[in-house]
């Protein structure tokens, strides 16, 4: 019996040690490819890139020519859905346009207006963006259609228009994406027999 334990003791010298990479459980075993860990390194470097990523995309969202271009879209996109809370969020304190319309008128005949239009569709063509300063100008030929009951009167006025409509949107003092339309022009638009 010693001879035996002798034996399995000399014959353990010439058995290929473990390696400690080596697991045990055949799941986790890599087949020859070699398994890459998350170091703090690693882990820095990626959440690294991230926000350098989400840094130039916010730098480039929050460029004031690009706020006026995406409060415009989405100030057409909110009366063509007749949603009239999120057009008053859009339109600033101080607004007043040459049919002398303020915050409060505007937002009173609006809802009017495009009830007797229906269903609605605003086009935009012909975009152009100016800045001055904190000011921002949004122009572009405005095309509307409709299927109200007044539809084909206002689309006549305003589709045959050859001069464009200009949004002026004010910067608020505090974020970059805070604009507000404080004016609309269009000379060729005349709305004399409008009587409210």
């Amino acid at each position: 019996m010693v001879n035996m334990e002798k034996e399995s003791i000399e014959s353990a010298r010439f058995m290929p040690l473990a390696s400690r990479d080596v697991n045990r459980n055949r799941s986790q075993v890599s087949r020859g490819h070699r398994t890459s860990s998350v170091t703090f390194r690693n882990g820095f470097y990626a959440g690294l890139l991230v926000a350098v990523v989400l840094g130039i995309y916010l730098f480039r969202l929050w460029q004031p020519q690009r706020q006026i271009e995406l409060h415009n879209l989405h100030l057409l996109e909110q009366i063509e859905k007749h949603n009239w809370n999120a057009v008053a969020d859009f339109v600033g304190e101080t607004y007043q346009d040459r049919w002398g319309n303020d915050r409060r008128l505007l937002l009173e005949r609006l809802p009017q207006v495009f009830r007797a239009l229906g269903q609605t569709r605003i086009d935009a063509t012909g975009m152009a963006i100016r800045r001055e300063a904190d000011r921002g100008y949004w122009t572009a030929k405005i095309t509307i259609q409709g299927n109200g009951e007044l539809a084909d009167f206002i689309q006549n006025r305003v589709n045959t228009l050859d001069a464009p409509f200009e949004f002026e949107w004010q910067r608020g003092a505090t974020w970059p994406w805070d604009w507000k339309l404080i004016a609309v022009r269009n000379p060729a638009l005349e709305i004399s027999d409008y009587t409210p």
